[in-house]
């Protein structure tokens, strides 16, 4: 284990530390261990680096999330604006197994779901592979295990693992 794991994080720390306080002794001996304290907890926040198997499918995904999400904006609206279907709007959470375990394809997962209106990621369980979803409009919630599978999931699969 080294002391200064990062240490360009650690000075910029330091510094910005002497900036804000006086200069002196103990302002320095202080801004030190804030530095050293806050490099080794960088550390443990440094993700793995990503590793993309089929990069080309990410324009793919991009694409399909863009479409989404102008989809989801119109349906949303339209169920503000109508009240919903014979005035019934039934919101509801939803549980999703995923196969997905790179965090880097968990992430952009929980963009997605909370950048698409009408949808927010509620909770993951990393132990039993799990998604809580809360949608807005909720029809049936084995259409959002298939929505999300078959329409991220799998490209984040194809990408990530």
């Amino acid at each position: 284990m080294t002391l200064f794991p990062h240490p360009l994080v650690s000075a910029v720390i330091a510094l910005l530390w002497l900036v804000l306080t006086e200069v002196s002794a103990g302002q320095l001996l202080l801004a030190a261990i804030v530095a050293v304290l806050a490099g080794l907890a960088y550390r443990r926040l440094t993700p793995d680096p990503i590793r993309l198997r089929r990069p080309r499918q990410i324009l793919r995904l991009f694409l399909r999330v863009g479409g989404d999400i102008i989809r989801s904006n119109i349906a949303v609206a339209r169920l503000i604006v109508t009240q919903g279907r014979d005035h019934r709007r039934r919101a509801g959470f939803v549980h999703i197994p995923l196969e997905l375990t790179n965090q880097h394809a968990l992430a952009i997962l929980a963009m997605i779901v909370t950048a698409t209106p009408g949808t927010a990621w509620i909770e993951y369980d990393p132990r039993e592979g799990r998604l809580l979803l809360h949608v807005f409009d909720l029809l049936e919630s084995d259409d959002w295990v298939d929505i999300i599978k078959s329409r991220y999931e799998s490209l984040l699969l194809e990408i990530f693992e």
